[in-house]
Parts: C-alpha cells; structure tokens; sequence
C-alpha cells in the first residue's frame, strides 16, 4: 500500500487542506466505511473509468471516475477496489465556496460528477494525470491544474470567503463542545438566522452538525490512537453528556458502536472495514 499527502503552496493552501494518492492494490477485504468529517472533498480514479456507488443494503452501481463529495454528516459505504490507483482533494471547511457558483449546501451528502461542477477543462485532467510516471508527479500535476483553475476564476471574482465564517469556524475548532451557534452568532455580530445560513452556504452545514461532527472526531482519534480509557470517561472527555450521548451519537454518525470501530480500523482513522 502506498499513501502521500501533498501539502499545496500559496494561495490553494489557504482554502485546499492537502492533496493525496493511494495505491491499495492488497487490500483483503472488499469494502471499507467511511466517516463522516464534514469537509469537501474531490476524487479521482485514475484505474478505471469509473466509480463504484455502494448503497448499503443495495448492489454496486458504477458512477463518473472523477466526483465531487460534499460534506457529508453520514458514513458511506465504499469499494476498496476504487483504491488501486486514485487521486483526490480535501478541502479546508469553507475552502471549496469560492471554487464554485453554487452554494456548498448544495452539494451536502451528494456525489456529483467533477465535470458537472468545473465543465470542459476536467475532461483531460485524468488523461494528463495518468501520463505521469510517478504518485509525486501525479501530486504535482494536480496541484497545478488547481492552481490555474484558482487563477481563472479569480479573474472572475473575489474568492474570499466571509470574514465572520472563518472566525466562527476558528471558535468552533477551540472548543466544538462548548461552543453555541447563539454565542457564536453574538461574537460575530449576526443574528443567529444569517449565521446559520451563511455558514451552511459556505461550510455544506448546519453550525450545530459541524459542532457535532468535530466532537464526533475527536472521539474517533482517541479510539484509533488506541488509548485505553473508560467509555465514560472519553464521552466526558470529548464533551458528551454522558456515556449514553456518546453512544447515540457515535452511532448516528458511524453507523456502529465504539467496540465495533475499535476492532475494525484501518490504517486511516475514518475507515472501518465492513464486517
């Protein structure tokens, strides 16, 4: 298995969080779940020309090779052979706004095809990926053909995202579990209606999903590091309640329960195999 992380120069690395490639061509079992992290993300297969969309429950259905994933606040349920040889994107929480017309709400717990989003100039983009002879060029090639799809658009438009989300979601990341989309509102100066909205707008969510889902990480990083702490003592820790607030909301996010996702992870935090 064969993983990098590329980490984009100015001005991509103030809206793009980093740039990766796998190559997992021994993976033994077929399917893995994904956490939800409430980020944007792109992807890109450069094995074959296609996806795989796996419904839980339901069969396998082939999708475009290259898509954009909104922020999602549900696990999904992917095929592990899509990991052979594939490219992608995370963005910052509010990076991926000033990368297109539409709002980012739009493309909440959505796949859509990359082309749909960007038009023409996607088209080639795989072609010219796969021509490199290595993961770091591929890495490269990317992150330049981001660079100027960022210089077009920026001809267009202001880029700049809202001053006020950007602090919100500083805040946030301080403390997700104390933090109050009223108090937040109040330090910002809006109501709360127009916080909640412009942040959906710009972030893909709700201000309490996010609040939500960053408590929801940090218990997801205490359980894959591996550190042997009571159930309730990490709920109270990750600022749940009690020890059943962390239950249902482990579950509402994952799918499952802590045992499970502890027995299950994979080398990445966010992927538990599929029993």
């Amino acid at each position: 298995m064969l993983y990098l992380e590329r980490f984009p120069a100015a001005p991509l690395n103030g809206f793009i969080r980093v740039l990766w490639y796998a190559q997992a061509t021994s993976i033994t079992h077929s399917r893995e779940r994904i956490l939800p992290t409430g980020r944007v993300q792109i992807i890109l297969n450069l094995a074959r020309d296609f996806l795989l969309d796996c419904p839980e429950g339901a069969g396998d259905k082939r999708v475009p090779p290259a898509l954009v994933v909104g922020a999602r606040s549900v696990y999904e349920i992917v095929d592990c052979s899509d990991m052979t040889d594939l490219i992608g994107v995370v963005f910052a929480p509010d990076g991926f706004s000033p990368f297109v017309s539409d709002t980012v709400d739009l493309f909440s717990n959505r796949s859509i095809p990359l082309e749909d989003v960007w038009g023409a100039p996607v088209r080639s983009l795989r072609d010219r990926l796969r021509e490199h002879p290595t993961p770091r060029a591929r890495l490269q090639c990317l992150e330049d053909f981001l660079s100027a799809h960022f210089a077009r658009l920026a001809s267009r438009r202001d880029l700049a995202g809202s001053r006020e989300v950007a602090f919100a979601l500083q805040h946030i990341d301080r403390a997700p579990a104390a933090v109050t989309v009223r108090e937040t509102a109040r330090r910002i100066g809006w109501s709360e209606r127009r916080f909640s909205q412009v942040f959906r707008e710009e972030v893909g969510l709700s201000p309490k999903t996010w609040c939500r889902i960053q408590r929801f990480q940090r218990t997801v990083k205490q359980l894959y590091s591996g550190a042997d702490i009571p159930w309730a003592e990490l709920a109270l820790d990750c600022g749940y309640y009690d020890q059943s607030h962390f239950a249902n909301e482990f579950r509402a996010f994952s799918g499952i329960d802590a045992t499970t996702y502890s027995a299950r992870r994979t080398r990445w935090a966010n992927h538990i195999v599929v029993g």
